[in-house]
């Protein structure tokens, strides 16, 4: 079995350069984004970028794994320094935000990622259930968060909260409060909801 060598730490740097620039020409630009200019705003050169990501579509579903997994581990770094009912909300507002950056991006994908079809799906899902089930079940030990609510009912609540804010002015600006709309709604105390 062949072994897989660690990348230099030049190379590291330049991998992860064109993602960021990747993920911000796809939203500019959509999937027309040109790779040459991808190339030259990363400061490197189109064989670089080629050696990384061989294909159009490669470099579309990793910059999307990147940023959902930069999303996630934000979780953790939240969690590091605020209490857990409030790392959760904070990160809700972090997710909302990240969320609508990323729609285009996931649009972009199309149905590979829609259906769950793709390994880039099934990574991203994993790696968000993992985030928010490590908040929800510190916040529920806390006490500030019902014992009812399942990670994965915050993560399609965020979406929902995501998707009102891009409706109600396109960049997320209203999502801070629609979240503590909502997580007024997740405090224990508040009325059960219905079977």
């Amino acid at each position: 079995m062949a072994q897989v060598r660690p990348m230099r730490a030049d190379a590291r740097r330049n991998y992860e350069r064109l993602l960021e620039v990747a993920a911000e020409a796809f939203a500019e630009h959509g999937e027309g984004a040109s790779l040459d200019d991808i190339a030259k705003r990363a400061g490197v050169g189109t064989g670089t970028l080629y050696r990384h990501f061989p294909t159009r579509q490669a470099l579309l579903e990793e910059a999307y794994v990147d940023r959902i997994e930069a999303i996630a581990a934000r979780a953790d770094e939240i969690a590091a320094r605020l209490p857990p009912g409030d790392a959760l909300v904070e990160w809700l507002n972090e997710l909302g935000v990240g969320m609508i950056q990323v729609r285009g991006l996931r649009a972009l994908l199309g149905s590979t990622v829609t259906d769950g079809s793709s390994a880039a799906a099934t990574v991203c899902a994993g790696t968000m259930k993992a985030a928010a089930t490590r908040l929800v079940e510190a916040a529920q030990r806390e006490g500030t968060l019902r014992a009812d609510v399942d990670p994965v009912d915050v993560l399609r609540l965020a979406h929902g909260v995501a998707t009102a804010s891009e409706l109600a002015d396109g960049q997320g600006k209203t999502i801070r409060r629609y979240v503590s709309l909502l997580t007024e709604g997740l405090r224990p105390g508040t009325a059960d909801a219905e079977s």
